[in-house]
This record gives C-alpha cells, sequence and structure tokens, in this order.
C-alpha cells in the first residue's frame, strides 16, 4: 500500500497520494464504488488541485498591487463603470482577441482596483499576468540596458498574455523612455493584451511623449481596437472611509 503512494509521489501526483490515503481512511464510503470509479475520483482530485495551484501561482507571479473582487465592483450611478462593459470583459474575450483595456479617471475612482479585478479574472482563467507602475517598468527597462538583460526582458514581457501598466502619464517621457516602451508595446501588438490606468483622459496621452513619431507610433498600438473605461464621480476612497465611519 504504502509502496503505491510511493508511486503517485515519484510520478508527482502528490494530490491523488492525498486522495488515496482518504480514500483508505473513509473506507466505508468508497468500498461499493468500482475500481474505475475509484481511479476517477483520484485524477479528478489531482487535475483540481493541479489548476488550483497553478492560478495560486500566476496569481503571485502578476504581482498585483490590490487584492480586488469582481464581484465587489461598485456599479454606481455616475460612476462611468457599465455592467454591459465589464460583464464583457470579465469573460476574458478581449484576450482571445489580443485587444487592450484603457482605464482612465481622477484619484479615487478606483481605476486600479478596476484593472486588479479583471487581472485576477485572467489568472483564475490561466492566463500569465504582470503588473507594473510605469516608473518601474522603465527603470526596470533602463537597467536592462546597462546590464545587458535588455532583450530578454522584452522576452519575457512579450510572453505575458497581460501586461498592466498603472500610472500612465504621470511624468512627459522622453526619447528614450519612449523608445524603451514602445518596443515593448511593438512586440505585443496584436499578440497579447495590455491594461492602461491613468489619471489623464486618452485624447491628452499624445502631450505626454516628446517625440511625435514615437507618439503616433506608440498610441497606435494601445489605442487600436481598445475598450475604454472612463471613470467618474465620486472618490471611492472617500466613500469606502464614510462606509466604514458608519
Amino acid at each position: 500500500m504504502d509502496h503505491l503512494n510511493e508511486q503517485l509521489k515519484a510520478l508527482r501526483l502528490g494530490h491523488a497520494a492525498q486522495a488515496l490515503d482518504q480514500q483508505r481512511e473513509q473506507l466505508s464510503t468508497f468500498a461499493e464504488l468500482s475500481f474505475e470509479e475509484r481511479l476517477g475520483l483520484l485524477l479528478e482530485c489531482e487535475l483540481l488541485n493541479r489548476d488550483q495551484t497553478k492560478i495560486q501561482r500566476l496569481k503571485r507571479q502578476a504581482k498585483l498591487r490590490l487584492s480586488a473582487q469582481a464581484s465587489q465592483l461598485i456599479y454606481k450611478e455616475g460612476r462611468g463603470l457599465m455592467r454591459s462593459k465589464m460583464s464583457e470583459l470579465l469573460t476574458g474575450r478581449y484576450l482571445h482577441k489580443h485587444q487592450n483595456i484603457l482605464i482612465t479617471g481622477p484619484t479615487g475612482a478606483g481605476k486600479t482596483y478596476v484593472a486588479c479585478a479583471i487581472a485576477e479574472q485572467a489568472c483564475e482563467r490561466q492566463y500569465t499576468v504582470r503588473y507594473y507602475r510605469l516608473s518601474r517598468l522603465l527603470d526596470d527597462l533602463n537597467s536592462g540596458k546597462l546590464d545587458g538583460s535588455y532583450q530578454k526582458q522584452l522576452l519575457a514581457l512579450s510572453k505575458k498574455a497581460l501586461l498592466i501598466i498603472d500610472d500612465w502619464g504621470m511624468e512627459k517621457l522622453n526619447q528614450e523612455q519612449s523608445s524603451h516602451l514602445l518596443e515593448v508595446l511593438e512586440d505585443r501588438y496584436q499578440e497579447s493584451s495590455t491594461i492602461v490606468i491613468s489619471q489623464l483622459p486618452v485624447k491628452e496621452w499624445y502631450n505626454m511623449i516628446s517625440n511625435a513619431t514615437i507618439a503616433d507610433a506608440l498610441l497606435d498600438r494601445l489605442i487600436h481596437n481598445g475598450h475604454r473605461i472612463e471613470l467618474g464621480g465620486e472618490s471611492m476612497r472617500k466613500l469606502a472611509q464614510s462606509d466604514h465611519l458608519g
């Protein structure tokens, strides 16, 4: 009996081994099942737990700024968050179509929460995700240029099914920063999806890029076929504080 457990673990079927122990401990429950039925339960347990393990790993690797739940999204009148739009995005269809999502609105509007809720759903569907603040992404790419890891960084970013870039438009991008960002988005264009989060309306994004030629190319790759979520209304942070205070 113990030899069978060892064999299962050697085959990296640890969850099935645990399920086998459960069947042995609760023999009265499982005794009347056929061999195929008991084997099927072991394999089902293995597959389900492998999926959950993978999903948790994807969520850790995503490094999301917030732990956000789609069920906690607030569709308050005047906020600009539409159930019809979110229900479509939460299915993950935009990932299949390699479409982008552009989320804009003032400070406290809940932009990052909405993005992270969408990203959590992507992880649940076993897509690879990575969150970055724009300044951190640009710093990492600049460091990559200096230490020789730049191409490796670009390759890693290109392989993410969903890339989130937060705090877009906080400061104007210089020539080098714009070029780095264009390379990232060029690799991802029509191959994967990107979520951009910004306080600036989309129409003002052009002005944050110093080189007009790069601005045209960069924004074309972002805005083309992009879903737009324009948030407004009261600050969600103030509302949360108000609710907390009763």
